[in-house]
């Protein structure tokens, strides 16, 4: 559910995020053999073991909090994979580029997930957790520089390309209400400005009656 304390405030708390992050899929590999699962999502399985299968990510951490599968990392949270661009590369091209490397729209709420319920299916989980931590910090630190921009420019329309939800649920409330604040302005001086127009207007000038011309 959306929040609705502040009429600006963050549209989603960590925890929604966390639940909606919840609904992507991941690869497992059980060590069970199970028919398949029927859910209102979707159909789910049949699993067998040591026969990787993808399944939403809340499924995954019940099936491993039961000890019925191993969860394996997705691609992009490797260490120096390749050809796969890897996190190391990613925070490189943060901090060399101004703009936003994609990245999976929910990769905060993914990792904390698997940093809390896999950690030890996460191959050389504190270099990951720690490049994760540092790209999360230079696009903080381009979502800050962005927003000083904004607040310095009368600005009218943003795109941000690439932003996850956690950014996205961040940044909303400052951007929404400046451009409100930006709009309403350029409204007002859009009136006085025609008013000021109209009141500079020639008006005709007023000679008196006129003469009626007699016949010759």
């Amino acid at each position: 559910m959306a929040a609705t304390s502040e009429p600006h405030g963050s549209a989603f708390s960590a925890a929604e995020l966390e639940f909606l992050a919840e609904d992507e899929t991941i690869e497992i590999v059980p060590n069970l053999r199970m028919d398949p699962l029927n859910f209102i999502s979707g159909d789910f399985g049949p699993f067998r073991p040591q026969i990787a299968t993808q399944v939403p990510l809340w499924l995954a951490v019940a099936l491993k909090k039961r000890g019925k599968c191993t969860i394996r990392a997705p691609d992009w949270m490797s260490v120096d994979a390749f050809p796969i661009e890897n996190l190391t590369q990613v925070l490189e091209a943060e901090r060399d580029s101004e703009k936003f490397q994609p990245l999976p729209f929910h990769y905060v709420e993914i990792s904390r997930l698997l940093f809390d319920h896999a950690r030890e299916d996460i191959p050389d989980i504190y270099m990951v957790r720690s490049l994760i931590e540092d790209i999360k910090d230079v696009r903080f630190h381009k979502i800050g520089t962005g927003l000083e921009i904004i607040s310095k420019e009368r600005t009218y329309a943003l795109r941000l390309k690439n932003l996850s939800a956690m950014e996205a649920n961040i940044v909303r409330p400052f951007v929404t209400k400046a451009l409100e604040t930006f709009y309403k302005l350029s409204s007002s001086e859009m009136i006085q400005e025609s008013d000021h127009i109209s009141n500079r207007q020639p008006q005709a000038a007023n000679r008196g009656p006129r003469r009626q011309l007699k016949d010759r």
